[in-house]
């Protein structure tokens, strides 16, 4: 296989908006740490897609954005609640959160500021989070399923994510074609190094990287069958593709993806999930079961059924990742703050918003 690209120093994603006020009219700026709910009331249903006829019904998408969980967290910005049909309220909304819940302001998440918020609102937007299924993990929906996709994330994430995925086939979960990973050429930060350090992993420079040795290491595959890509000398139009093949489980697929706009960014999740479909021939009713981490549950089930369920005609069902399972606690996990998770929120509107788009 050709050499995997090496990351160009200082190569970043473009700013999308400007940096929000991290402070919020009415809120008091007091640090306050996250702590569980007790007794949470029944979780918002994701959307869900379905074959039918020669197309895909997506039902469940004005369940989710008009949830009781979601108002009350923009009333407690400050926001009012936009007027219209479901296209202008997300598009209120995704205006709404770009102003108060977006931290990032183009840069990678670790790198997000934390709000100062006061104990009332630390509670209410753990609440939220809890209602829209950010925060606790659920079991998969059924055993049986087409293909098992683990989505690629920081070099903890890689970790847990792949080893959920060796768990979830060890206790019941049948893959009749393969578990794919996928991941990017994303160079790793300096934290995620020192966490792989801790962790017993070397040689890793790219989030992909990462995800392959995460694979040698829980499926016991010392070398691919099959590797191949392509080096075009920038990651953003470079692929890689291996396929392993361990003892008693589905071949495993660690893939990267090309971008699909090479001048502006890196590859990114639907990116990903394109290019693994056309070399998975992805087929109709095929069910797809995605592995990510909680908090990203919403946001990337919307993209999946964007990026898969619509144009493929297969099923998603995306689920978390259990952190109290233990062959997972030994392996690192952040601390999930109140801003992380309406930076998730957000993200999960403005995927909405794009399926939503796209169905039209």
């Amino acid at each position: 296989m050709p050499k995997r690209p090496h990351p160009p120093a200082g190569d970043a994603e473009p700013p999308a908006t400007a940096l929000p006020p991290t402070s919020h009219p009415g809120v008091p700026p007091t640090p306050h740490p996250a702590a569980p709910q007790p007794d949470p009331p029944p979780g918002v249903p994701l959307p869900s897609a379905t074959p039918d006829g020669d197309g895909v019904r997506v039902d469940g998408l004005a369940g989710w954005v008009g949830s009781a969980a979601l108002r009350e967290l923009v009333a407690r910005f400050g926001g009012r609640w936009p007027a219209g049909d479901l296209g202008a309220v997300l598009a209120g909304l995704d205006d709404f959160s770009a102003g108060c819940w977006d931290f990032r302001a183009g840069r990678e998440r670790p790198e997000a500021r934390e709000p100062d918020l006061d104990p009332a609102t630390v509670d209410l937007v753990h609440a939220a989070a809890d209602a829209l299924g950010l925060v606790r993990a659920r079991p998969p929906a059924q055993t049986r399923y087409a293909h098992l996709v683990v989505l690629g994330g920081l070099a903890h994430a890689c970790l847990r994510r792949v080893a959920y995925a060796a768990h979830l086939l060890r206790t019941g979960v049948e893959v009749t074609g393969e578990v794919a990973v996928l991941g990017s050429f994303r160079p790793l930060s300096g934290a995620e190094r020192r966490t792989l350090a801790a962790a017993g992993v070397t040689g890793c420079d790219t989030e992909v990287d990462v995800l392959d040795a995460a694979v040698r290491r829980t499926f016991a595959a010392p070398a691919p069958e099959a590797d191949d890509g392509l080096d075009a000398g920038h990651p953003h139009h470079s692929w890689s593709s291996r396929t392993y093949r361990p003892t008693g489980t589905p071949p495993v697929r660690v893939l990267a993806a090309p971008s699909s706009e090479p001048q502006r960014r890196r590859a990114h999740t639907a990116d990903t999930q394109r290019f693994w479909a056309e070399h998975a021939q992805l087929a109709r009713h095929d069910e797809v079961l995605l592995v990510t981490a909680p908090i990203y549950v919403p946001f990337q089930h919307c993209d999946a059924l964007r990026t898969l369920a619509v144009p493929y005609g297969c099923e998603i069902d995306t689920v978390g990742v259990d952190p109290t399972l233990p062959d997972l606690t030994r392996l690192p996990e952040p601390t999930l703050t109140p801003g992380r998770y309406l930076q998730e929120i957000r993200s999960a509107i403005r995927s909405l918003r794009t399926l939503h788009t796209t169905l039209r």
